[in-house]
């Protein structure tokens, strides 16, 4: 075994002879000492590129032991800065509403399968509130359903402490996404006021980053102004028909009347449920329509999992439909206010 020392001075010290082996005193001032900044990861871990998810490219890769990498391919480029999109930071709690004039477009399926798509991505938390003034369907979405609904948050609210006790009224699927219901009870005869849902947004944006709004299909409720007036960006959705189209376009119009002319311009509209083939409506002239109106558009397909109506799994949609959830989700977080962004309010108004 070999054993290194350092070099002793020599006995006669300066003078002797030995004075080669000690460091002068303009030797030491001019050398850098090493500390730990000089640990840095950069120069110490070797980078280590991706390999190819899928395709020829990952064939390639495998069956020559990855002396030939062909790199991702564009599709899967562009999924990866997608994601990237989505997973970026954020400052502040982001609230965003999702409305239709017309009930049966899957306004809350949409509510579901974009707050699961965040909650899938990212590490914080997220949660959809239904604030349907009837009785709602945002909780059928999940398998775990919880007892406690936004009445009962109300009720604890002034001993609501830290997040476990946000945790003991909402429901939570297997992607993270929390559900927090409406009150079912019909002897309720207002179950969402204004006043309401300011006192749970107070609470939930204190332990939430992302707060999603499932609106009832009425514009005139006692919620909505509360709603649309706390509202960061909107998601106004309607179907591949006429009327759906003619609705969700209304909807835009009664908010350009009634003084929220700048949130249309931040909202995003979402075209749901379009077949392959869907007979004889114009998809693109839909798009193009919306497009002059809105931030974004997007389409989503039409998918079998969804037509189910009951719980929502992301895993069993189609990939052409998870890929419209992530281009959604990407769309919608590029208003994110991103943190050191000090020319804008963290509540992004």
């Amino acid at each position: 075994m070999i054993c290194y020392r350092p070099r002793r001075p020599g006995r006669g010290g300066p003078g002797t002879g030995d004075d080669s082996v000690v460091p002068q005193e303009s030797e030491r001032a001019g050398t850098a000492q090493p500390s730990a900044r000089d640990l840095d990861a950069s120069l110490l871990v070797n980078r280590v590129q991706s390999t190819p998810a899928r395709g020829w490219r990952r064939a390639v890769y495998r069956g020559t032991g990855g002396r030939i990498d062909p790199g991702d391919g564009r599709r899967d480029r562009q999924r990866r800065e997608l994601t990237e999109q989505v997973r970026g930071p954020l400052r502040g709690c982001y609230r965003i509403a999702l409305l239709s004039l017309k009930g049966g477009v899957g306004k809350t399926t949409v509510t579901v399968t974009l707050g699961s798509t965040f909650a899938s991505l990212r590490g914080d938390r997220v949660v959809a509130v239904d604030a349907n003034p009837d009785r709602g369907t945002l909780s059928q979405k999940v398998a775990d359903r919880a007892s406690g609904t936004v009445r009962t948050l109300l009720r604890d609210e002034a001993r609501i402490r830290r997040y476990s006790d946000v945790r003991a009224h909402t429901s939570q699927n297997r992607h993270r996404l929390e559900v927090l219901a409406s009150d079912s009870d019909p002897a309720v005869s207002e179950a969402f006021s204004a006043r309401d849902y300011e006192r749970t947004l107070a609470v939930l944006e204190r332990f939430h980053t992302i707060v999603l709004t499932d609106c009832g299909t009425g514009l005139m409720h006692s919620a909505m102004r509360s709603i649309l007036e706390n509202a960061d960006t909107l998601v106004v959705v309607s179907s591949g028909s006429v009327d759906g189209a003619r609705s969700a376009s209304a909807t835009l119009d009664w908010l350009d009347a009634h003084g929220y002319r700048d949130l249309v311009a931040r909202s995003v509209a979402v075209v749901n449920a379009v077949r392959p083939r869907s007979g004889k409506v114009d998809v693109d002239r839909l798009v193009e329509h919306f497009a002059r109106r809105c931030r974004g558009v997007h389409v989503l397909p039409f998918d079998p999992h969804l037509e189910e109506g009951a719980e929502v799994d992301l895993a069993r949609l189609q990939p052409r439909t998870r890929r419209a959830l992530l281009e959604l989700a990407a769309g919608v977080a590029a208003d994110f206010p991103r943190r050191g962004d000090l020319s804008r309010p963290a509540d992004g108004r």
